[in-house]
């Protein structure tokens, strides 16, 4: 994969895309044991927020769904997950709302490789907190040592929604030129820090509950501490970022004692959600829904980290963008329970075009 975190794109028809149906016919509502709809995802991943997320949402709809089924597949991470899709090789997608809204605009790093479809929107299946840490024996004590430069900065896989977030925030904050950028997958990540290649990592958690799974291995195979956030520029850029609703933060999940220079640090924050095609029929994202819906404990059991689906604003709704469509099925579930807003954009069955 290219170092700017670039995905090269397959441009195929969407036609060829197998839609995953097995016999569908009619609606999808009814019970009795009829065909099931097997919906491909595309998650990130293995261990990572979205993957747990796919795979917590794939137990339940097996356990409670007879018309849906829910296949979650690793990819090379969110922002890599929308060039997916305009590819055709998925009819859904895990997707960061921050990218997904560069994309809109054709911003980033779409300004010179654009993507020409997005999906239609969904619920909300994480936030994570991002935030910085540091190897003990670095000697990096703070982002000021960033602004000085010289130092081995991972700022997450390229491809990663996380990532771009976090290399805007950076360039920003005119914290990026003068490092030295570590690009290796999340998966190499421990090991890179243990042989003394990563002197400085941006994490995440999920939710404030855990961290994704990449870091929790880096959590055990290291010593680490957080970060103080001693730089006033990086603070305001951090605190005024449009979409990152960067704070001061606390983290959460840590296996080992990480307080050695500060017990706080700053976040810039990452909100991801479901998205889909929109030749996904409407029955089928109404059953993701009602299944999340009214089986938010299971979800729960298989991965902790996962929202409590009774708030619609926050969960269902709190990743809608001005001008992008709903998903069909998503929709009809929301007006049902009087949680849908006219001000919102009903999807339908063309393509959104950007």
């Amino acid at each position: 994969m290219p170092q700017d975190g670039n995905v090269s794109r397959r441009k195929v028809l969407k036609g060829s895309l197998t839609a995953g149906a097995v016999g569908l016919a009619g609606c999808l509502g009814g019970g009795g044991g009829g065909d099931t709809y097997t919906l491909t995802v595309g998650c990130t991943s293995s261990g990572s927020s979205t993957m747990r997320a796919g795979q917590a949402m794939a137990r339940a709809m097996n356990e409670y769904s007879d018309s849906v089924q829910f296949d979650p597949q690793t990819t090379d991470g969110l922002i890599a997950n929308l060039y997916e899709y305009d590819g055709g090789e998925f009819e859904a997608i895990g997707t960061g709302i921050h990218g997904y809204s560069l994309a809109m605009q054709g911003e980033a790093q779409f300004a010179d490789d654009p993507v020409e479809t997005l999906p239609h929107l969904g619920p909300l299946y994480t936030r994570a907190h991002i935030y910085f840490v540091a190897r003990e024996g670095s000697g990096v004590e703070g982002v000021s040592d960033l602004r000085e430069g010289g130092v081995n900065l991972y700022p997450i896989q390229p491809g990663f929604g996380t990532r771009l977030l976090t290399e805007q925030v950076l360039k920003e904050a005119d914290l990026w030129e003068q490092n030295e950028i570590i690009n290796v997958d999340v998966g190499d990540a421990a090991g890179a820090v243990e042989e003394g290649r990563i002197d400085v990592a941006a994490v995440y958690d999920s939710n404030s509950v855990a961290l994704a799974g990449w870091v929790q291995e880096i959590d055990v195979r290291n010593d680490l501490y957080w970060l103080p956030t001693d730089d006033d520029q990086f603070i305001e850029t951090v605190e005024n970022f449009s979409g990152a609703a960067g704070f001061e933060y606390e983290p959460t999940g840590w296996e080992q004692d990480m307080s050695k220079l500060t017990d706080v640090t700053h976040t810039w924050t990452l909100d991801a959600g479901w998205a889909f095609g929109p030749d996904v029929p409407a029955d089928v994202t109404y059953e993701l829904c009602r299944i999340a819906h009214e089986h938010s404990d299971t979800l729960q059991e298989s991965d902790e980290t996962s929202f409590d689906y009774q708030d619609f604003e926050t969960h269902f709704a709190g990743g809608f963008l001005e001008g992008a469509p709903v998903h069909e099925g998503v929709a009809d579930f929301l007006e049902e329970n009087d949680a849908w807003n006219d001000d919102w954009t009903r999807g339908g069955e063309e393509e959104f075009e950007v």
